[in-house]
């Protein structure tokens, strides 16, 4: 068992966070100084809000990342908390990205796509130690409106920086693919064991044990993506069923909201509103879709044959249909004038 399940779905569970924490690092170095300045000045509605937290979860890959950032605003009183429930929202669309991509049985690029990010890394560095980037890009000061800028990046410069970015990044989803083939790869030993055998029986009867698994699993690791990618790889060796993965996938949404919530503890009333309001629509989306796994599988399979296809599209289909439900509660006039100290 040691053997044949838990060394290589560690190995590839660690390779898949090593990767997912190297996409999240170089997007966030990328952009993420700009985030705070658009969740300020772009969530003046709750539809505004849903869109630029459906965009900026996608960017960063990572809902939590987005929601502690929200909540750090609140507490700074630059956001109030009715402006917050739009973002909040669409975090929970923002996060399918990574899912879907991955839904995309592109494992076969992985390897390529390493050797090629790496390849794009080493050149960069290689070009900016031996000085070739002057050479090459005119690195040098730029002036701004007027006076000299000493040290401010050249056109040349910010490409250097965009292709180093995006080597890490191309990387990053590189061990995404290898981590999850590794993953994959225990199906037919997961399948024969008998532990699992008593799960399944148990979850069959019972969709509770799917959804307490995923909120138990997410809550231990802090990343719903990876808990999904692994429910992925054993529905594609046909080592779990689909539907069951679906629940499992309701109960990761749960459990994703425990990092904000220990996050909101300590803090002001307003940003533990934020993070008790994050838990409540996916605890109620949850409790909402649970009895409908069977038709979230039959509307999956419209968009995608493979079951973790399958996986992927029920999760955005739930995250979507519960943003959108919710919306129009941003909306009511109560809630729009409350003030949370």
């Amino acid at each position: 068992m040691v053997q044949d399940i838990l060394l290589p779905m560690t190995l590839g569970f660690v390779i898949f966070l090593v990767g997912m924490k190297a996409m999240e690092l170089a997007l966030h170095q990328s952009v993420g100084r700009h985030l705070q300045t658009i969740l300020e000045r772009m969530t003046a509605t709750p539809l505004h809000g849903l869109l630029i937290g459906t965009a900026t979860t996608a960017v960063l890959q990572s809902s939590t990342a987005v929601t502690v950032m929200t909540i750090g605003l609140v507490n700074a009183k630059l956001l109030t908390f009715p402006r917050t429930l739009g973002i909040i929202l669409g975090t929970n669309i923002g996060t399918c990205l990574t899912t879907e991509l991955i839904g995309l049985n592109i494992s076969s690029m992985a390897w390529p796509l390493l050797t090629f990010s790496l390849a794009l890394w080493l050149t960069t560095a290689l070009l900016r130690e031996l000085g070739l980037g002057q050479l090459l890009f005119g690195f040098r000061s730029v002036r701004i409106g007027g006076g000299s800028a000493s040290g401010a990046p050249s056109a040349g410069e910010r490409w250097m920086q965009a292709a180093r970015s995006g080597s890490v990044i191309g990387g990053g989803f590189a061990l995404l693919l290898v981590g999850m083939a590794l993953m994959q790869s225990v199906g037919p030993a997961v399948e024969a064991s008998g532990l699992f055998d008593a799960f399944l029986s148990r979850a069959e009867n019972s969709v509770f044990w799917g959804i307490a698994a995923g909120a138990i699993l997410t809550a231990a690791v802090h990343s719903g993506a990876a808990v999904i990618a692994i429910i992925m790889g054993l529905a594609s060796a046909l080592a779990l069923p689909v539907p069951i993965g679906i629940a499992i996938v309701l109960g990761a949404n749960i459990g994703t909201c425990v990092t904000a919530l220990l996050v909101s503890f300590g803090g002001p009333k307003s940003g533990r509103f934020v993070a008790w309001s994050h838990a409540l629509l996916n605890v109620g989306g949850a409790a909402l879709f649970a009895p409908f796994t069977g038709e979230l599988q039959t509307v999956a399979a419209w968009f995608g044959a493979s079951p973790a296809a399958q996986i992927a599209h029920a999760q955005t289909i739930f995250n979507i249909a519960c943003s959108l439900l919710a919306l129009p509660l941003c909306y009511l006039p109560m809630i729009r004038r409350m003030t949370v100290r």
